[in-house]
């Protein structure tokens, strides 16, 4: 084969072979715009809720992700926001932390963990969800969307999935913390005017270990078998042989921190608490 005839057939095959995938390109394009247009009604929800959120229109947001982050696995058991709340559970610790990091330059690494532990947790989220109305926006089934019980884990799941379907988008946390500063700080400020951070577990074993050398014995029953019933658990929490508080939740943790609650707020009430605690 003759060099001009080896150069045409190499020509040809790289034209071929980018041929090829600018068609691919093209088609994925093509089935990306149909996909968004095809229900112009939730692409004008997902519009909405961008508003609320208060990012400029020209966002460069991945759509197809916030849609599939506003998807509960009873909606599409397939295709719902699951890996992205896995996703999410990440994004929230990271720009809480960073949050925290620059508002609070002279507090310690301890209590910074302490505040960002209670900002992340599903109570504060989902709370922050309620307040842009994300709940309108989740496709669930009927069933689920009229049971009170796991509502609010839902809605923290679905707002970290949210979380991650913009940071996605960006790769970065600009879609995300100038909104969501704003939350952040209320929140941290109320939890900082709480002499225990709102840990009441750490708080009572602090007492206790000061003023006992004991420890708190927690005892907790599961009473209810239904996934996200709040008074799923029943804690006891005793010292020395004394029972000091009962406080129920949907998980173990949950209700141990509410009986934790209820038994330091009695000994507040009974003695003074000293401040460092």
């Amino acid at each position: 084969m003759s060099a001009s005839s080896l150069f045409r057939s190499t020509l040809q095959e790289v034209l071929w072979k980018n041929w090829q995938k600018f068609v691919f390109f093209a088609l994925n394009l093509h089935f990306l715009f149909f996909a968004m247009l095809a229900d112009p009604r939730r692409q004008k929800q997902l519009s909405r809720l961008v508003q609320n959120l208060g990012l400029p229109d020209r966002s460069p947001i991945r759509w197809d992700l916030l849609d599939l982050a506003l998807v509960h696995p009873t909606a599409s058991p397939a295709s719902n926001y699951e890996r992205l709340e896995f996703v999410g559970d990440a994004v929230v610790k990271l720009a809480a932390a960073e949050f925290l990091f620059e508002t609070y330059p002279a507090a310690p690494e301890g209590e910074l963990s302490a505040i960002r532990s209670v900002l992340v947790s599903d109570r504060i989220l989902a709370t922050i969800a309620d307040s842009y109305n994300l709940e309108r926006y989740l496709v669930m089934a009927t069933s689920v969307a009229t049971d009170p019980i796991g509502r609010e884990t839902r809605l923290a799941a679905a707002f970290e999935a949210t979380l991650a379907a913009l940071h996605l988008s960006t790769h970065d946390l600009s879609l995300i913390r100038p909104w969501l500063d704003a939350d952040w700080k209320s929140h941290s400020e109320q939890i900082r005017r709480d002499p225990t951070l709102q840990n009441y577990k750490g708080a009572l074993q602090t007492f206790t270990q000061a003023q006992y050398r004991t420890l708190p014995e927690y005892r907790v029953t599961e009473v209810g078998r239904t996934y996200g019933d709040t008074e799923r658990f029943v804690a006891e929490v005793w010292v020395q042989g004394k029972l000091l508080g009962e406080g129920k939740g949907q998980s173990k943790k949950a209700a141990e921190q509410a009986a934790a609650q209820i038994a330091f707020l009695a000994i507040s009430a009974a003695q003074p608490v000293p401040s460092n605690i």
